[in-house]
């Protein structure tokens, strides 16, 4: 299985010698400091593996499922602590798909699951979000899409990359579709915990028996560097074999990852974060959107949920607006849109507290936009 680079990171990779002065769209919450958990932890822990489970230290999994509102449906065996979201999507898709198999995912989304469905050789069928519709998930469209021989529906509730939300009856209806072929249904939920709009969506692992819902401390509590994520399903197989596969890859958790985001997910604390994480969010989202507002070359939908959202660019194409926004004497980073094949988007965001530089960002924003 060779695995070609997709436009987000190859972006990404052929900017990174840049330094820039500023960053829009940064897609994560303000950044905790080591020293905001020294307290808490045991300076003779040992740097060995937990010693207690191949799963994940049983207190941390405890946390995913109640951070989750899954307590009294699924239990802390439902848990295997991965290496960020990014490697709990792996997980499952390399244990699920084989060539042949037939895989609906959405578009623009969160590009890894069509990345390694394309490697493995499975029929990729994308169902387009559109910036006409609120970049709503056409559930009619998706009915359509899935066939009997789909092994996996591949989603991000909140959307990565648009911030809009799947109600409970959308979810509901979704599980429904996958359920009528005996399809696998993972959503990605790294967002989940930063909704602007209504309140956070149920997890699909306890809507569905064949759901897998994946996640992460990642974005909403910005923990990025512990590379420490989860994988939810109440098939105990499907657990079973995202360790047998990991023994293969990463082997085992990172024991630091793991005791930190135990200490960050402890209800107390996950919650002062996260009405930190809000506040700072609801800050710069309203600063970014009355922006916005006042930009003739840009207009947005504008997210229920999350960092980040896409704004079209008017008269041109987003990646040659991009790297020109990156130079002299701008020095501005966002990502185009072509990382989520919207050419004519750029992606936005309203992470990273104070460091970003938000407000100095958009104003060299607005002096390139009008050049």
């Amino acid at each position: 299985m060779k695995v070609t680079i997709h436009k987000l990171f190859d972006y990404l990779l052929s900017t990174t010698t840049e330094v820039p002065d500023c960053v829009l769209g940064f897609s994560l919450s303000r950044s905790p400091r080591l020293r905001d958990f020294i307290g808490d932890l045991d300076p003779d822990l040992s740097l060995d593996w937990n010693g207690v489970s191949f799963q994940g230290l049983p207190a941390l999994r405890a946390h995913v499922i109640a951070q989750a509102g899954l307590s009294g449906t699924c239990s802390p065996d439902d848990v295997l602590i991965t290496a960020g979201a990014a490697e709990a999507n792996y997980l499952c898709l390399r244990q699920l798909l084989s060539a042949g198999d037939e895989m609906v995912t959405e578009t623009p989304g969160w590009p890894q699951a069509a990345v390694l469905s394309k490697a493995i050789g499975v029929k990729l069928t994308t169902v387009k979000r559109h910036e006409a519709d609120d970049w709503r998930l056409d559930l009619d469209a998706l009915s359509k899409a899935v066939t009997p021989r789909t092994k996996v529906i591949f989603l991000s509730n909140p959307n990565n990359p648009t911030g809009q939300l799947l109600s409970q009856v959308e979810l509901i209806q979704i599980a429904g579709i996958a359920d009528r072929v005996g399809a696998w249904l993972i959503v990605d939920e790294v967002y989940a915990g930063l909704e602007w709009q209504g309140p956070r969506a149920p997890s699909i692992a306890g809507i569905y028996p064949r759901g897998i819902t994946t996640g992460s401390v990642s974005k909403a509590l910005g923990l990025q560097g512990l590379r420490t994520g989860w994988m939810i399903c109440r098939d105990k197989g499907m657990i079973r074999d995202g360790v047998i596969l990991r023994e293969n890859s990463s082997e085992i958790m990172n024991i630091l990852g793991e005791h930190i985001a135990e200490i960050a997910l402890r209800p107390d604390r996950l919650a002062a974060a996260l009405e930190k994480a809000r506040a700072e969010g609801r800050a710069n989202l309203a600063m970014l959107d009355s922006f916005i507002a006042n930009q003739p070359r840009l207009s947005w939908v504008k997210p229920q949920a999350g960092l980040i959202g896409l704004a079209r660019l008017q008269g041109e194409l987003a990646e040659p607006f991009a790297r020109r926004l990156l130079a002299d004497p701008y020095r501005t980073f966002l990502l185009p849109g072509t990382a989520y094949d919207e050419p004519n988007h750029i992606r936005l965001g309203v992470g990273g507290g104070a460091e970003v530089r938000l407000d100095e960002g958009l104003a060299r924003l607005a002096a390139c936009l009008a050049a």
